[in-house]
């Protein structure tokens, strides 16, 4: 490497620290569970307001730095190497095994780390060199085909020092060039200096399960995991302008690709690629998907997606720690736990699984369309079929309000309100026992399994169809601020932007050409926020979530195939069913789709709208800049209406509620307004 530049790595052995957002079991830590069932475990701190939510915990990978090519960083070398600290920590809840930052002239990058595989090699950042070429990585994830990435490389005169995936990558950037990305297998965001060419690169996963911010301001590109990174820089501060609001009020819990919703701040793209060198920053895709003819036989089709899911399984149970799963009962979870189960019992192991709800649900859940069933009875059922260690993890009404404005700080926007905060609580839980956990996110994306893919009302809505009325969204703006965002402009621009991009046959029209935008716009608007919900609840506890649904070459499949094969005789996801159909029981794999829980029980309402009048009485708070006081009232008044959410299947009457507490929560953070 340069010779005056900084390379420091910090081992940090045991619990990292605290973290106000993921409360622990009482007596939980360490538990050393025999095979079948834990009653529950449920809410063991009090919540925000007065109240702590502390717990130990580790944390999962982090990157961040900065590129400059003009100038000198080591003339500042204390100072630039405070910076990378900063942001750093302010990662920190996503690993602290290991830290470490490098700085030379032009650039400098920091990571924070939890160790999954090759636990004592792996530091970064990572330098390599050979024939005079200097390279350095950062990086956050999974790569599933190391194995099959090494022997070329090996063939090619490449030395490996370690067994983990970080090498790889930086080994095939140093071979292939640019089209080092395309041969990876996994879920990651990348940033590699390599100093001979002057050009820092980053690289994002195809489907975009872990996330990568940036921003080029007056020559300097800054980038990290999380924004939050990017505002420990001095040239980048938190700003809002009224796109941010747009996409807030208007697009949110979801974002524009690219977004990254404050001022001037954006995220390289799923499946993309971009280089800052002299010639300035360009962000390209080196993954696309592409409409091809689909000729597969349905019998052909069905072995196909049964190969592809337990070939995708079977990678993402690679890891140097124990890898559990997350049971809700329904298809998609079983399925995956039902595979996981199978490669660990060949090993002689037994998977952990751990299923979730609210404490008075049973007793308040209410049916309907998007919500039809519990999910416990269905996960009993899978626990009589395999041999599992079962935890069912409760959490009560409260624990989701307090952790709001948690939620806020860790996802640095608001987010999916109770979803989110829970799914953190869950995590925190999750993580006592195991760092890694596959989960059934993505199914319905790539199967067809929301409403409005066979919804006719939904399925032919002129906009978003998981939230194409807008009316719940303006109904407690006041008329100003509404003017002055003039939100269904905004959307319809989003939204015909969006159609643009839709790749199809050529000829395709009518109904075969809406299932088109209907299956990309689920894939890179929708299916993204659950990515990115999924990343930052778990990433806020130290707990990697993987995805196997969302493996590249099962999504490029499944776009293709014609929707008969994926809807018949009146079932949605069909097809996954009978390529699974040796795994399940008819009773759990024809079960009608149910998502994830939230809080049914009344006194989950009065916390809310108690919360949201004290905002709607404060001169000071700043969300009332855009509301209206009477409109609020009435709305408070009136009964909610479980059934018509404003955005997915989950968000209804009180998780609006709870969006703009969120966002009142995220304005005060920021400084927003």
């Amino acid at each position: 490497m340069h010779e005056n530049s900084l390379f420091v790595s910090h081992l940090c052995p045991g619990p990292a620290g605290v973290l106000p957002v993921c409360p622990s079991a009482a007596g939980s830590g360490g538990t050393q569970m025999a095979p079948g069932r834990i009653d529950c475990i449920g809410k063991g701190a009090a919540g925000f307001g007065g109240h702590s939510f502390f717990v130990e915990v580790f944390f999962m990978c982090g990157i961040a730095g900065f590129c400059q090519l003009e100038g000198d960083l080591l003339q500042r070398r204390e100072f630039w190497t405070d910076v990378l600290v900063e942001m750093r920590k302010s990662l920190a809840h996503r690993g602290r095994d290991q830290t470490g930052e490098y700085l030379d002239r032009s650039a400098g990058l920091s990571h924070t780390r939890l160790s999954i595989r090759d636990l004592a090699g792996g530091a970064q950042p990572m330098a390599r060199s050979r024939d005079g070429r200097d390279c350095v990585i950062v990086y956050n994830g999974e790569v599933y085909n190391t194995d099959e990435l090494v022997p070329d490389l090996t063939g090619r005169g490449y030395r490996f020092a370690t067994t983990c995936d970080t090498e790889a990558i930086l080994y095939a950037y140093m071979a292939y060039g640019l089209d080092f990305a395309e041969k990876l297998n996994g879920i990651f965001a990348v940033a590699i200096w390599d100093a001979e060419a002057e050009r820092l690169i980053l690289c994002r996963d195809r489907l975009g399960v872990k996330p990568l911010f940036y921003t080029v301001r007056d020559g300097v590109l800054v980038f990290g995991s999380e924004p939050k990174a990017l505002f420990c820089h001095p040239q980048v501060p938190a700003e809002a302008d009224l796109d941010s609001f747009r996409e807030l009020l208007g697009i949110g819990p979801a974002r524009a690709p690219g977004c990254g919703v404050f001022k001037g701040i954006r995220e390289v793209r799923p499946g993309h690629l971009a280089v800052f060198d002299r010639e300035g920053f360009r962000e390209v895709p080196y993954w696309a998907l592409e409409a091809r003819p689909h000729t597969d036989s349905y019998p052909e089709t069905v072995e196909k997606v049964s190969w592809l899911l337990r070939d995708a399984v079977e990678r993402q149970m690679v890891s140097d720690v124990p890898v559990c799963s997350f049971l809700s009962g329904g298809v998609d979870s079983s399925v995956v736990t039902a595979l996981a189960a199978g490669v660990l019992a060949r090993e002689g192991k037994t998977l952990n699984t751990f299923s979730f709800d609210f404490t008075h649900n049973a007793a308040y859940f209410q049916s309907n369309a998007f919500q039809p069933t519990q999910d416990r009875p269905y996960v009993d059922q899978v626990l009589s079929l395999y041999p599992l260690r079962h935890t069912y993890l409760m959490c009560d009404e409260s624990t989701p309000a307090d952790l709001l404005p948690a939620a806020v700080a860790v996802k640095d926007l608001p987010g999916m309100t109770d979803v989110d905060t829970s799914l953190m609580y869950f995590c925190g839980q999750v993580k006592q026992r195991n760092k890694v956990a596959l989960t059934g996110e993505c199914a319905d994306e790539i199967f067809g399994g929301y409403p409005w893919f066979y919804r006719d009302d939904l399925f032919h809505a002129d906009g978003f169809p998981w939230s194409a009325d807008l009316s719940a969204r303006t109904a407690l703006l006041s008329e100003e601020a509404i003017r002055a965002l003039d939100l269904e402009d905004y959307v319809r621009q989003r939204y015909a932007d969006a159609l643009k991009e839709v790749p199809a046959l050529p000829g395709e029209t009518g109904d075969d050409r809406r299932r088109r935008e209907v299956s990309y716009l689920n894939l890179r608007w929708f299916m993204q926020t659950l990515l990115d919900r999924m990343d930052r609840a778990s990433m806020s506890c130290g707990l990697e979530a993987r995805v196997p649904f969302a493996d590249h070459r099962l999504v490029e499949y499944l776009y293709n195939v014609p929707w008969r094969m994926k809807y018949r005789d009146g079932l949605e996801k069909a097809l996954l069913r009978d390529a699974c159909r040796d795994l399940l029981p008819p009773q759990l794999l024809y079960r009608k789709k149910s998502p994830y829980p939230k809080p049914y029980a009344p006194q989950y309402e009065a916390l809310l709208y108690q919360r949201f009048r004290e905002i709607l009485e404060a001169p000071a708070a700043p969300v009332r800049r855009f509301l209206d006081r009477g409109k609020a009232e009435r709305f408070l008044a009136a009964p909610k209406d479980y059934g018509r959410p404003w955005f997915g299947q989950l968000m209804a009457g009180p998780q609006l509620v709870a969006y703009w507490i969120q966002l009142n929560a995220w304005m005060l953070r920021y400084h927003v307004g």
